[in-house]
């Protein structure tokens, strides 16, 4: 496999340069300021909250490998674009059946397995409707579904959750319409799946940083 092979996949790109898609590279700040925002509410709260840290700190990786991506756009950037979010979609789904609706961490690692295995057999089924975007259809799923619930259960971070789930579910049409819109609008829409991208990782950090440990006043 050639690394260095360039792709073409966003209607903003014409040329193989490496500004050929400005817009789409720039709008990755979107994650720079979810993933800042996540370390500066993590050391308001006293920054003992290791998985959300982890978590903040992967959302700065997914803005790095983004604009790589959408910079270079070869096939070794396209990995490091998309394995940064698959590493956070399944470490958060993991933390938030820990975390939120209080699963052991085994039955949490088990259920993130499922979840896993669900997704791959899921893909084919969206591809149809959603296309390239079939791959995140599940955590769309999982998102309104924990949000749900923890709405239900009177959860105060589930209104959170819930809420990126609406702001991912505009995210990915955006995503989905930037091929059939090229004719119509030259720059795609692949620029506004970055930014409310952003806002969705936003949204969750907070729900897991709000839902975390506190550092605890000394003498107390």
């Amino acid at each position: 496999m050639d690394w260095w092979a360039t792709i073409d996949a966003y209607c903003e790109r014409t040329s193989a340069a490496f500004w050929a898609e400005p817009i789409n590279a720039i709008s990755n700040l979107a994650f720079f300021v979810a993933g800042t925002a996540g370390l500066w509410l993590l050391r308001q709260r006293g920054g003992r909250d290791r998985p959300a840290l982890a978590l903040s700190f992967l959302v700065l990786v997914i803005g790095t490998g983004s604009f790589l991506f959408h910079t270079f756009a070869t096939r070794w950037a396209s990995l490091a674009d998309v394995l940064p979010i698959a590493i956070f979609i399944y470490s958060y789904f993991a933390l938030a059946l820990f975390r939120f609706l209080g699963l052991s961490r085994l039955w949490a690692g088990l259920g993130t397995l499922a979840f896993f295995a669900a997704s791959f057999l899921a893909e084919p089924l969206f591809a149809p409707l959603v296309g390239s975007s079939a791959g995140y259809v599940p955590a769309l799923l999982a998102m309104l579904g924990i949000g749900g619930i923890l709405v239900f259960v009177g959860s105060p971070i589930g209104s959170l959750v819930l809420m990126a789930g609406g702001v991912f579910l505009v995210s990915l049409t955006f995503r989905t319409l930037d091929g059939p819109l090229c004719e119509t609008l030259p720059i795609g829409t692949h620029f506004l799946w970055h930014i409310l991208n952003g806002t969705t990782l936003g949204l969750l950090l907070v729900a897991a940083i709000r839902h975390g440990p506190v550092r605890r006043p000394a003498g107390n």
